[in-house]
């Protein structure tokens, strides 16, 4: 098997499964007793901690372990808008947040406070003047992720951060799928980051908050980590979380480079072996490991089974794939086509024979999929003469990416200047037509409301 999903868990490093092997000799007892086994314990808390600040940039009393990412972004987010509550109660997030910092998003809500979510462009990235026209006299904190998890895009955070510092707003950052290859830039207030993502253990996160911040620990509080990350600290894993980190960043300026080779191939591949294929996020602001693509009328389920048979672990944005039958928040925020979604995420070390070996097999299991889906041939040209006209087509009760499907295959029976009307009920039509519309060079009329679901207009111009 090649695993190529290292964006959600990185593979454990094997500089972190030494150390957390000799220190659970070591680390087992409460650091915070006086007798040698807790002075042990206490020593190695304390080096993982100085090493953790090195490694970010920040002081050493900044830094509480978490027992996870997300426990850090949910802790930052309440402390530190609870500490600034005389200010206001007003959050700014991005669109592409993780799902976690919009989770927190939607409690602050439910609590009585304001959320403004900040649009993207169609490659995933916010700019600094949309943070600065969201900021208000009564904005108590602005998060923004470093880069985004799901197409590796990496976002302007030192440029945002010195927006919000001159409006004398903290900025949270996300820095969960960027710490790995190196230190975020910029002024930023506070920041967490999950030891997963680096090839640490899970388990493991981390929640830096600068000298000056106002923060106020929610919830139940005890004496460790500062009081805002309560209950026994796991060393072994901290102190392995830690030791990945260091050694992951002494490889990462030559293993960016190598991945950065082997994701822009696939980026030029892929759309030349399989039609129909748009490769989404920025082309250059990105994460050397990630690669995210969509493929018309595939279901992202199907296809990642083939590719799992083939041999190969990705994972998937796609509504197909997904329990709530709804595309990914990130793609549908940048606007761009949500199914047979691929995201590719290569962890360090991974092999030039195993790309390639996935670019060989990728053309065959889409076309598999499209198939058996009964997936359209391309669009014939209009007959000369035709009158303008109408189709519907009835996609109700059928799911991503049916409907899609279905207006491609009628969609040469329409002269230029005709319409299809295309009834839906499923989510993701909300995304894909007009995504489709994009890449075929038709017009996306727009929606209107139906008896049942949805009516999405689309115009044939050539």
């Amino acid at each position: 098997m090649a695993y190529f999903d290292a964006a959600s868990a990185a593979p454990l490093h094997p500089v972190a499964r030494q150390a957390l092997t000799a220190s659970l000799d070591e680390g087992w007892a409460d650091p915070a007793r006086l007798y040698r086994e807790g002075r042990k314990a206490r020593l190695l808390l304390d080096a993982a901690r100085e090493a953790a600040a090195e490694a970010i940039g920040c002081r050493a009393d900044e830094v509480v372990f978490t027992p996870s990412g997300t426990r850090a972004l949910h802790s930052g987010i309440a402390g530190a808008s609870a500490g600034r509550r005389r200010t206001g109660r007003h959050l700014i997030v991005s669109a592409v947040e993780h799902s976690s910092v919009l989770h927190s998003a939607e409690v602050f809500e439910a609590g009585g406070g304001t959320v403004t979510r900040v649009a993207v462009s169609r490659t995933g990235a916010v700019t600094p003047s949309a943070y600065e026209a969201a900021l208000r006299p009564d904005t108590a904190l602005a998060c923004l992720q470093s880069a985004n998890h799901e197409v590796g895009t990496v976002q302007p955070v030192a440029e945002v951060a010195e927006v919000c510092r001159a409006a004398g707003v903290p900025l949270l950052v996300d820095a969960a799928q960027s710490l790995g290859w190196g230190p975020v830039e910029g002024g930023w207030s506070l920041l967490a980051a999950s030891a997963h993502k680096w090839g640490g253990p899970a388990g493991v996160g981390l929640l830096v908050v600068r000298k000056g911040v106002r923060f106020a620990a929610q919830g139940p509080v005890d004496e460790r980590e500062s009081g805002r990350a309560p209950g026994f600290e796991n060393i072994p894993a901290i102190v392995a979380a830690v030791a990945s980190l260091r050694a992951v960043r002494a490889e990462a300026a030559r293993e960016a480079v190598r991945l950065r080779e082997l994701t822009e191939r696939i980026r030029a591949r892929v759309p030349r072996t399989v039609a129909d294929v748009e490769v989404v996020g920025d082309p250059e602001r990105r994460l050397p490991g990630i690669v995210t693509f969509s493929c018309l009328y595939v279901d992202g389920e199907a296809l990642l089974h083939e590719l799992d048979r083939a041999g190969f672990s990705v994972s998937s944005g796609s509504s197909c794939t997904s329990s709530t039958l709804t595309p990914s928040h990130v793609l549908k925020a940048m606007g761009v086509l949500s199914e047979g979604n691929v995201r590719v995420s290569l962890p360090a070390g991974t092999a030039e024979a195993d790309v390639e070996r996935f670019l060989a097999v990728l053309p065959e299991a889409v076309a598999g999929v499209r198939e058996k889906l009964g997936a359209p041939a391309p669009v014939t040209a209009p007959r000369a003469g035709e009158p303008a006209g109408e189709l519907v087509v009835d996609s109700l009760g059928k799911r991503c990416p049916v409907p899609v499907i279905e207006l491609a295959k009628v969609f040469g029976e329409v002269p230029v200047g005709g319409t299809v009307r295309v009834l839906s009920d499923d989510e993701a039509a909300r995304l894909d037509i007009p995504a489709w519309c994009e890449m075929r060079g038709q017009e996306y009329v727009g929606e209107e409301p139906a008896e049942r679901g949805t009516a999405y207009l689309v115009r044939r111009v050539s």
